[in-house]
């Protein structure tokens, strides 16, 4: 119970502090950081549970990570693989040179230096990953090279770990390498081989159900990550890797938004913990280094990534923006400081002077990528130095739909033949895989995904959208879809579907432009027909046969008949 009442206080401070933040505007994150500071040593010393809460930090960091690895599709990694690997490795190795000058600079001994210039050239995935996905910026293409960028440096602080733990132990640096690449190349290429020949069948299956989906995804990610671990590789890139499995996925999006509010629970503990470890009584000694070493990666880490992109074709925006992101030290620097104190090579104050600089750097960057356009365009006059005159065009990829139609068995195959007839961009969407997986095979541009999900209809750019079609027999979810699209797009036309009188009023008292009542509708042509044909047998089954027509080439144009007694049993699931 003592954990419990400490988690609750630590939660409902970070709380308050994060209303302070959203009040003034500043990142959470750096809320978050504040919070472990106040509940820390430093001012209440409220953490006694460190082990529960490095528990939870952890879910936070693999939950964070397998949805960046959701995102990098080999498609992607062909794209930015080239640039990523180039600026990633240039910026650690120049990083290392200028850091180890500086240390020399204040005088510490060489092997202080070294070590501090080693662990300051590593950037935080997990803070980039949380901030590009908080703005969106994950799909444009600074942001697949900032991922890329710190990929390799992830690879890279593996090595060094292993190279210090080793040498720590008294064993054989080489042979460490050598025995862990060949784990790293074992277990790649063997998700490599799951993710193409049984991911496909085996997710088509827990898609049948929401919560098997979510329990799936949580089991597959934390599955991985456990087994990186247990190999003695990163538990990180352990949880990038089983997103990467997934990111070919047609229902990576439904995953992506289920883990997204695990992600964003848990992640809070690793920036609480991050700001509790701040120890105070050697700040004044560091000062000065603590300010050289701040400004070198808030501004140097930058520079460098600008100059290296420039020199290979990329425009200053580009090469701004994705600079920026490695304006910041990693949690990895942290464990390599804490490996060198506990191996005997630096004395322990110096773990003081890297936590401020992490603490200092990542509130700055964090600042700085929430305003990253404001300050390229301040900037900007001056940043043609690190442009060429021919640069590689930002072809930054955020896909937009003229008309998107929500659910497409019965109503909504009816619409499908006219909205196909427009001859402009579509997306069909359907909480169905047999309808997906039937639509797909014809050609049809389709995607998995729930209408109610708040994060994938951010990824299909509503406020983009000429008009939105809703078929589903739901109410909540059509009025939530009505009242989501009109909050950020007031021009587009909205067609959606009732059952009720009240509920059609509802949906057009919230800005629907149409509602289609298929009772009505239905009982207004019986009558039509009365009104036109009288008791005519004959042309009542001349009715018929058209209808009968109508209803057989839907079925057999667009979605198998074997998917019909399927979607009866999803519907009322989901009902």
């Amino acid at each position: 119970m003592e954990v419990f009442l400490e988690i609750s206080l630590i939660i409902a401070i970070a709380a308050a502090i994060a209303l302070v933040m959203q009040l003034l505007r500043q990142p959470l994150v750096l809320g978050h950081i504040i919070t472990g500071i106040v509940v820390g040593p430093a001012v209440l010393n409220i953490i006694h549970s460190k082990e529960a809460i490095e528990v939870f930090s952890h879910l936070g960091i693999t939950a964070l990570l397998f949805i960046v690895g959701l995102s990098l599709s080999p498609r992607v990694i062909r794209e930015v693989g080239k640039v990523a690997l180039i600026a990633g490795l240039g910026q650690v190795i120049f990083t290392t040179a200028i850091g180890y000058g500086i240390g020399a600079a204040f005088g510490f001994a060489p092997m202080v230096s070294l070590f501090l210039a080693v662990a300051f050239t590593f950037s935080s995935t997990i803070i980039i990953s949380k901030l590009l996905s908080d703005k969106h910026d994950t799909n444009k293409l600074y942001g697949k090279i900032a991922i890329g960028m710190l990929l390799v440096q992830d690879v890279a602080a593996t090595v060094v770990l292993i190279a210090i733990a080793s040498s720590a132990a008294g064993g054989g640096v080489a042979s460490v390498l050598i025995n862990t690449a060949f784990k790293g190349i074992l277990v790649g290429g063997s998700l490599y081989i799951t993710g193409i020949y049984i991911l496909p069948a085996l997710t088509s299956v827990f898609a049948k159900s929401q919560e098997f989906l979510f329990l799936f995804s949580i089991g597959w990610g934390l599955g991985i990550a456990a087994i990186f671990y247990v190999l003695g590789l990163s538990v990180e890139l352990g949880a990038l890797a089983a997103g990467i499995t997934l990111a070919s996925s047609p229902y990576h999006y439904e995953i992506s938004a289920k883990m997204k509010l695990l992600r964003d629970f848990f992640i809070v503990m690793f920036f609480v913990l991050l700001g509790s470890q701040l120890s105070a009584p050697n700040i004044m000694e560091f000062f000065w280094p603590i300010l050289a070493f701040s400004a070198f990666i808030i501004i140097g880490n930058p520079l460098i990534v600008m100059i290296i992109m420039g020199l290979m074709g990329y425009a200053k925006k580009t090469s701004f923006r994705a600079g920026l992101t490695m304006a910041q030290i990693s949690e990895f620097s942290l464990i390599i400081i804490i490996l060198a104190i506990q191996a005997g090579y630096i004395p322990a104050e110096y773990l003081t002077l890297a936590t401020i600089v992490g603490i200092v750097t990542i509130a700055a960057s964090a600042i700085m990528i929430i305003c990253i356009d404001k300050l390229y365009y301040f900037f900007a006059p001056i940043l043609g130095i690190f442009e060429r005159k021919h640069v590689i065009p930002a072809r930054e990829r955020k896909e937009t739909y003229d008309i998107i139609l929500f659910g497409c068995h019965r109503v909504g195959s009816d619409f499908l033949p006219s909205v196909l007839k427009l001859k402009q961009s579509y997306l069909v969407i359907d909480f169905d895989p047999q309808v997906v997986e039937d639509l797909k095979k014809r050609g049809i541009h389709a995607m998995y995904g729930d209408a109610e999900d708040n994060e994938m209809l951010e990824e299909i750019r509503l406020d983009k959208t000429k008009m939105v079609i809703s078929t589903i027999p739901d109410f909540e979810a059509n009025a939530f879809l009505v009242s989501k699209i009109r909050k950020v797009n007031k021009r587009a036309v909205i067609i959606t579907i009732a059952q009720r009188i009240k509920e059609a009023q509802k949906f057009y008292g919230d800005g629907a432009s149409y509602v289609v009542m298929p009772h009505h509708m239905g009982g207004n042509y019986g009558a039509m027909l009365i009104a036109k044909h009288g008791h005519d047998r004959k042309k009542y089954d001349a009715e018929k046969t058209k209808h009968l027509k109508h209803l057989e080439d839907r079925y057999r144009q667009i979605v198998s008949p074997d998917s019909e007694a399927h979607y009866l049993k999803v519907t009322k699931e989901r009902i």
